[in-house]
């Protein structure tokens, strides 16, 4: 255990956590939402801390990460639990496992053994992803330092929900974040258990403070596939930065959201025309490989710049940031 950061001690042996936008008020002996974070005679403790329960080697195209380090690996690791409770979760047996037992499975791993990995294995950054990694931030904010201190970049792949206090810290030492933006307020209160405003907030912020955004909407039949739903994500992505990629993923039933179909290719290849359309400069579509939809296109000249079937690059043309036949810039981050 490590005492936790971002909570303030209230009356009573009480705790507020600020950590998420939950802000969590936590009696004595109990835990917040996440199931990780447990107040013991007045004081906040992450029980996560160092506990792994996956360390994989990753393409970052998994994240999905496309204008990041193309046809780099990551270091990939997560610990149990989350501040959401997804019903289409599709990482339901480790995200929402402290909800439903006392137990905290995991392997110890310190930071310093977390970049060694990442050294032996040649990748190219650390990845605080399969579970939401500001519940186990702590941990991340310690292994991220010292990845930065051996020229490795780090990544999240979050919801979304860091508290403006907690982004600020994190963010000095994340080379890139992939925020989902899973629909409107309805659905994240529906489906989620949360609220769309903080999410908007985070990746605001996090873009402010010079961090590489990419943004993922995983789109459900008759919950988030209406124009409103997806022209609203739009417009707020291009309020931001037009050049954000945006990621729209196909659905399969999982957890306990069985009741719809996987999302049809033509729904897909409708969100990623209405993006172009209403000028994002990147959209693909994700976990429907071949169909086309995951290729970079300039958007000066339409030139095919990269060439991608599921995870795999077939070719990649960009040379120092710009498309090699008209010269305009490519926004990532690509040496």
């Amino acid at each position: 255990m490590k005492e936790a950061m971002f909570y303030e001690k209230l009356e009573k042996r009480k705790v507020r956590c600020f950590l998420c936008a939950h802000h969590c008020i936590i009696s004595e002996d109990k835990r917040g939402l996440c199931g990780v974070r447990e107040n013991r005679d007045g004081t906040l403790y992450s029980l996560v801390y160092g506990k792994l329960i996956s360390m994989n080697i990753d393409p970052i195209e998994k994240k999905p990460l496309f204008h990041f380090l193309p046809g780099t690996t990551s270091m990939s690791i997560a610990t149990v639990g989350c501040n959401f409770k997804c019903m289409h979760c599709q990482n339901y047996d480790i995200s929402q496992h402290p909800k439903k037992h006392t137990d905290i499975p995991g392997d110890n791993v310190s930071p310093e053994e977390v970049v060694r990995a990442a050294e032996r294995a040649g990748c190219r950054s650390i990845s605080y992803t399969y579970t939401e990694p500001t519940i186990f931030l702590e941990f991340a904010y310690d292994c991220a330092r010292l990845a930065r201190e051996r020229g490795i970049r780090n990544v999240f792949v979050s919801n979304g929900y860091t508290t403006p206090e907690a982004t600020k810290v994190i963010a000095p030492f994340l080379d890139a974040n992939n925020i989902d933006l899973k629909g409107g307020d309805e659905f994240y209160k529906k489906i989620c258990g949360a609220r769309l405003q903080p999410v908007l907030d985070t990746i605001k912020l996090m873009k402010g403070l010079g961090v590489w955004i990419e943004v993922t909407t995983l789109i459900i039949p008759s919950h988030n596939d209406s124009e409103e739903d997806l022209g609203g994500i739009i417009e707020f992505i291009k309020s931001v930065d037009a050049a954000i990629p945006w990621h729209v993923s196909q659905f399969y039933p999982t957890f306990e959201l069985i009741d719809q179909p996987r999302t049809p290719v033509q729904t897909l290849r409708r969100a990623r025309d209405m993006g172009l359309a209403k000028g994002l400069k990147y959209v693909y579509e994700g976990n429907v490989p071949g169909e086309g939809g995951e290729n970079t296109y300039c958007p000066g000249c339409g030139e095919l710049l990269i060439h991608r079937i599921g995870y795999r690059i077939l070719q990649n043309k960009i040379k120092d940031g710009k498309c090699p036949v008209c010269s305009v810039i490519i926004d990532g981050v690509w040496e």
